[in-house]
């Protein structure tokens, strides 16, 4: 199996140790460490259910698929050029932690939380502020495409470095979904890296957890076993890009 490990920071020499996702439990959350908390192992499917396949992923393509949790938006790319590899990343609070990389053969695959760092702006099946941009396409948010875009409030990331924050007032990288390409190329999230929105955003929302989910308790469970995912052109009915 192919898993991408994420390392941690730890000890006064900064020496940096690989851990594995799958043998991890529960959170890391300290000031020589990392944010890093697992989840249920959850296979990415298509609308018919068949596994989706990292080979035939479309290039710099916005897909979307809820986890770690029924109502918490992430989204999947394919970049056309291999991700940086051991990006040091800061949270809001100062906490550091590394990204290792993109995962498949090229290390091109990505997935991040799709909630705004800055005041939550996510998906949802009405309409879409954030999402990315191809590199042949121009942003408000930053003097080039190959970015992810708040439209909202204009903030800017960079998905080959971790959605590392690179303008607008967003405090902090937009938190990795880690995912695994296993040796039949089907691919599985199995953990989320960095300071995740998560209690916030289930604090914020709750008349569109209602209309959408059926309620807040509905909302905030988790995904088991498989993730719907499909273009973000089929999970909202209108894109807002500035």
């Amino acid at each position: 199996m192919n898993r991408r490990n994420f390392l941690k920071v730890a000890g006064a020499t900064g020496a940096l140790i690989a851990v594995s996702p799958s043998a991890i439990n529960g959170k890391l959350h300290a000031s020589n460490g990392g944010l890093y908390s697992t989840y249920e192992r959850v296979q990415l499917v298509d609308a018919s259910g068949a596994p989706i396949k990292a080979s035939a992923l479309k290039k710099e393509t916005n897909y979307v698929f809820n986890y770690p949790y029924a109502s918490t938006p992430a989204i999947l790319l394919d970049l056309d050029t291999p991700t940086a590899q051991n990006v040091s990343l800061k949270s809001e609070d100062g906490e550091e932690y590394i990204w290792k990389s993109g995962v498949g053969a090229k290390r091109t695959i990505v997935a991040y939380t799709a909630i705004c760092s800055h005041q939550l702006a996510h998906p949802t099946p009405n309409d879409s502020f954030l999402q990315y941009c191809q590199k042949d396409k121009t942003t408000m948010a930053f003097k080039h495409g190959g970015v992810m875009v708040c439209s909202s409030h204009l903030s800017s990331f960079d998905v080959s470095k971790g959605c590392k924050n690179l303008s607008g007032p967003a405090g902090q990288p937009l938190a990795s979904v880690i995912l695994e390409v296993a040796e039949d190329d089907t691919i599985w999230a199995v953990a989320v890296l960095g300071a995740d929105k998560f209690h916030e955003y289930f604090k914020a929302f709750k008349p569109e957890f209602k209309m959408f989910y059926g309620g807040k308790r509905k909302a905030k469970e988790l995904v088991k076993e498989s993730a719907l995912t499909v273009t973000l052109s089929e999970y909202t009915k209108e894109i807002i890009q500035y």
